[in-house]
């Protein structure tokens, strides 16, 4: 059935648009301006509509000449005249439009020869929100200077080159019979790729793949380290885990594809990243706390996600556990329990005692079977970025998950701006594999750059097209993001600027150690936009703060936020020179918490930490009963026995605490000054490695 838009209808009826449209809301359409369809039956409702008026309306008229007026015998003659001039007239034109090949326009279901066939071909362009004048000119088919003249009618002057908005290219085109709509954005992945229907007959069981989700604390490490018997917390500062792992255990011959997911509320992007690319959710609730703001917001997620929900209902062995009230709890959150008459598994666990942990699984299985989950191995890879980061010695790595396909050592693939060929794939258990099927999370290496964390990636033909779509999406991602150039800022006197009305934006820039990090930060801080003050990230990156971090900041004025990374001294140096603001955390509430602060003018004196010395670790030597001792080089102001240190891998902090022994040669030394050599042993650490930089530092109290 064709369409036909309003305004057409009113130009063949020679009226207003907004008569029609008036009449048209009249008999209850929904009309909401000159360019809304109308289907093809509709149109000629209204036309109908207005015909029979306009013949009541002539043949008023004729009685009523024929009432005023009698013909004479020589008004007869002369009519007879006229008719038959008007008859030759017709036959003429008729001649000329055969021979000019124009179609004569018929009246249409018994319509007098007025009314005007409704034509389906009009033209249709598609426009950005801007456009040039010589682009529009050649989509509406004539010459640029005809748009220049129509423009210089309405007072605009304007050159070839010069854009346009969309409204006024909507405007113009009318007047040419064009209809202008919005340009859809595309999908560069999916336009390239696309989406390939399986056969029924090709596809395979697959694991199911398992989020882990819940509040800050319940227990959800813990139970995966029961699971897969790791020990993952060991590694996570303040015992929260940050960044997203993928790992595969295996129950009576069966897979389970877990993904660990952070518990604070500040990763929601993060969590909401896991729950789209998995089938389970597993929701960990303690027995003894029952469901928090986390809880609630990780069943919103998984709800969202359309995956189906286990509860685990953790530290079932504690005294002051209370199942009933968990699950009263969990109720008023939709979510009955199968011993309630609902149809949510709730299986209680210990992950301290190793208890229920089976049980938990078997029903994860039992869930995976009842959603019959398939994939055809016997394509192209596709599948979804879990993680991401920089690592010095191997380059961006990237934990994916396969979603479909088999991936294999050797592939083209591209996930957004980063391609390469994968040149080696690592397991969850840390061996090297040649091929990854559907839910099997791996490590690739070959990566041109790091991907973003959420990002699909896709096999391609051929090293070249993965190249191409690659620059594709990086051009069509480079916006310009910097405007005027504003005065530098900082947290210490944002308040102050808010105040006098200079600040209504804080421009920020993150730097992290992991991608995740990096967007949960941005979500986390631009939450906190208030009516004075827009918080504006414009520039997240993996890796340490680099002098073009610092340029950028102090073009945009910008504030520096630095997650589990250290400035190198000369940026650190540069920073200060261009009065650039860099805040280091390592705790994303300590980040959330200054900026806050900041915008209500309420900072706190501070303890500011002051470095009073860097050392270089040249050889490690391991001595049983006593751990790993570096020899060590002072490059620069002095190691102090009592002073905090932290030692730097490749920009990234890998440990910070106190030297647990600082000595020259045998003897205990209280410090160590520039250009001697030392020995030093740090607390609850042994992992150093040649290269390290240590550096220390004091903490001092500032007023602010």
């Amino acid at each position: 059935m064709s369409k036909v838009r309003v305004y057409e209808v009113a130009k063949q009826l020679n009226i207003s648009s907004k008569e029609i449209m008036d009449k048209l809301k009249e008999y209850g359409f929904e009309i909401h301006s000159h360019m809304s369809t109308l289907e093809d039956e509709e149109a000629q409702l209204i036309i109908g509509y207005y015909n029979e008026m306009n013949r009541e309306t002539e043949d008023t008229q004729e009685v009523v000449a024929e009432e005023m007026v009698q013909p004479t015998k020589e008004d007869e003659i002369l009519s007879t005249q006229s008719n038959n001039v008007a008859e030759v007239t017709t036959k003429k034109n008729k001649k000329k439009k055969k021979q000019k090949g124009i179609k004569e326009t018929k009246p249409m279901n018994n319509q007098t020869t007025r009314d005007v066939e409704l034509v389906d071909d009009i033209k249709v362009i598609q426009l950005p929100p801007t456009v040039s004048i010589k682009d529009f000119a050649s989509l509406l088919n004539v010459a640029p200077t005809e748009i220049i003249k129509t423009l210089m009618k309405r007072g605009i002057i304007a050159n070839i080159n010069q854009e346009i908005e969309y409204e006024l290219a909507s405007e113009i085109a009318e007047t040419y019979d064009v209809i202008v709509e919005p340009e859809e954005e595309k999908d560069v992945m999916e336009e390239v790729f696309g989406e390939v229907i399986d056969d029924e007959k090709d596809l395979e069981k697959r694991p199911p793949v398992v989020v882990v989700m819940g509040h800050v604390d319940h227990g959800k490490t813990s139970l995966l380290d029961a699971i897969r018997s790791t020990h993952v917390t060991t590694g996570e500062a303040g015992g929260i885990t940050q960044h997203i792992g993928a790992s595969s255990v295996s129950l009576n011959g069966q897979k389970i594809t877990f993904l660990d997911t952070p518990g604070h509320e500040a990763f929601t992007a993060m969590r909401m990243r896991g729950a789209k690319v998995t089938d389970i959710a597993i929701l960990v609730v303690a027995a003894d706390d029952g469901v928090m703001p986390q809880t609630i917001e990780a069943i919103n997620h998984a709800k969202a996600a359309n995956v189906q929900i286990i509860v685990a209902m953790n530290k079932i062995d504690k005294p002051s556990a209370n199942p009933d009230r968990v699950k009263q709890e969990l109720a008023d959150q939709g979510l009955i329990v199968e011993d309630w008459g609902g149809d949510t598994i709730c299986v209680p666990v210990s992950a301290l005692k190793h208890e229920g942990i089976d049980n938990l699984l078997e029903m994860v299985l039992l869930v995976a079977e009842m959603g019959d989950l398939k994939a055809n191995p016997r394509r192209k890879a596709r599948g979804t970025i879990i993680e991401a980061q920089l690592d010095k010695g191997r380059g961006p790595v990237a934990t994916v998950l396969v979603q479909s396909g088999t991936l294999q050592v050797g592939d083209p693939i591209v996930a957004g701006s980063a391609y390469g060929r994968v040149r080696a794939m690592i397991d969850s258990k840390g061996k090297q594999v040649k091929k990854a099927t559907p839910s099997t999370p791996v490590e690739i290496l070959g990566l041109s750059e790091v991907p973003v964390g959420g990002d699909m990636f896709y096999v391609a033909n051929s090293d070249k097209q993965a190249r191409q779509v690659a620059e594709r999406i990086k051009a069509q991602g480079r916006v310009q993001m910097i405007g005027q150039t504003p005065n530098k800022v900082s947290l210490d006197d944002l308040f102050s600027q808010i105040q006098e009305g200079k600040m209504k934006e804080l421009n920020i820039i993150i730097k992290a150690d992991v991608q995740g990090s990096v967007e949960a930060v941005r979500q986390s801080l631009e939450k906190l936009s208030n009516e004075e003050v827009r918080i504006r990230t414009i520039h997240g990156g993996v890796g340490t703060i680099t002098e073009s971090d610092v340029q950028l900041a102090s073009a945009s004025g910008a504030i520096i936020i630095g997650f589990n990374v250290r400035p190198e001294t000369a940026t650190k140096a540069y920073a200060e020179r261009e009065q650039v603001d860099v805040r280091l955390y390592r705790v994303i509430y300590n980040a959330i918490d200054d900026i806050k602060a900041a915008m209500k003018g309420m900072l706190d004196p501070e303890f500011v930490e002051k470095v009073i010395g860097h050392a270089e670790i040249r050889q490690t030597f391991k001595v049983s009963g006593l751990g790993t001792i570096g020899g060590a080089y002072v490059t620069d102001g002095k190691l102090v026995r009592n002073a905090g240190v932290r030692i730097v891998r490749d920009g990234i902090v890998v440990y910070e605490g106190n030297l647990a022994s600082l000595k020259r040669f045998k003897d205990d030394a209280k410090e160590v000054a520039t250009n001697y050599e030392c020995g030093v042993m740090f607390e609850k650490y042994n992992d150093i490695k040649e290269g390290d930089i240590v550096e220390a530092f004091i903490m001092e109290e500032v007023p602010r």
